[in-house]
């Protein structure tokens, strides 16, 4: 008997049972939490830093606030914004899987970050926050392995404040066909070998270039957030769309 389709998703390029998708990438992240920050240098040739201090710079964070870094992993941006928000501000990192928030705590306590940072285990699709409480949330690589993206989006829409803005970064659709072309190539031969090689994992870094072609392009999300309820929804195409800054408000 085959299922309903409304009650199957994608994981990477295979199709599967809603129910089953978050323990099936809960696995992932099990096996690659312990050489997650090494293999981010070797996937993105430490492009990765420059991504990410981009998105910093376009969340105009300011001392006092309270940021939400959802799906923060190993705290990348939560170290910075720590910095940012002052004794006075506070920021969660977040993230559903508790190897990579226990990753995570680990590295931002060995850096001294102690005093502001709260870490929460969480499902981006019900977030156990208030109404109107954050400033600013960022999501950064961590959108495109949720199952019900759009219920995640109304979600962090009903967490931030009005006037608070959301930040996407996400790998997203290279926006010329050379470009593409060797994206492809780099993600289904190289990429897996590299995941072999580092974490003996090929498995794991085959389903993340997968799960990047099944993730929304950049005009499909910036339509996801303006549905979800936000406004002046923008992006900006980083290293030739290979990488996606999705910005919006709430008004």
């Amino acid at each position: 008997m085959m299922n309903d389709p409304q009650e199957t998703t994608h994981f990477g390029f295979q199709t599967v049972n809603k129910d089953d998708k978050a323990s099936m990438v809960a696995n992932v992240f099990h096996s690659v939490a312990s050489k997650y920050d090494l293999m981010n240098d070797l996937m993105s040739f430490g492009i990765h830093r420059v991504w990410k201090r981009f998105t910093i710079d376009c969340s105009a964070v300011r001392e006092g606030q309270k940021v939400l870094d959802l799906a923060g992993g190993t705290g990348d941006l939560t170290a910075k914004f720590s910095r940012m928000v002052g004794e006075k501000g506070s920021v969660v990192l977040a993230d559903i899987n508790d190897s990579m928030l226990k990753m995570g705590r680990e590295k931002l306590r060995n850096m001294g970050i102690v005093g502001n940072v709260n870490y929460v285990q969480a499902n981006a699709e019900a977030l156990p926050f208030p109404d109107d409480y954050f400033d600013c949330i960022t999501i950064s690589f961590g959108l495109r392995n949720v199952t019900e993206k759009d219920k995640a989006l109304r979600s962090m829409f009903r967490v931030l404040k009005p006037g608070g803005r959301l930040l996407v970064l996400e790998f997203s659709k290279p926006n010329a066909k050379v470009l593409n072309s060797a994206y492809d190539a780099y993600s289904f031969h190289i990429l897996p070998k590299i995941g072999e090689w580092i974490t003996r994992d090929a498995d794991s870094y085959r389903y993340l270039a997968e799960s990047i072609r099944m993730h929304p392009d950049q005009e499909t999300l910036k339509g996801m957030m303006l549905e979800a309820g936000f406004d002046s929804v923008d992006y900006f195409n980083l290293t030739g769309g290979i990488v996606a800054l999705h910005r919006g408000y709430k008004y």
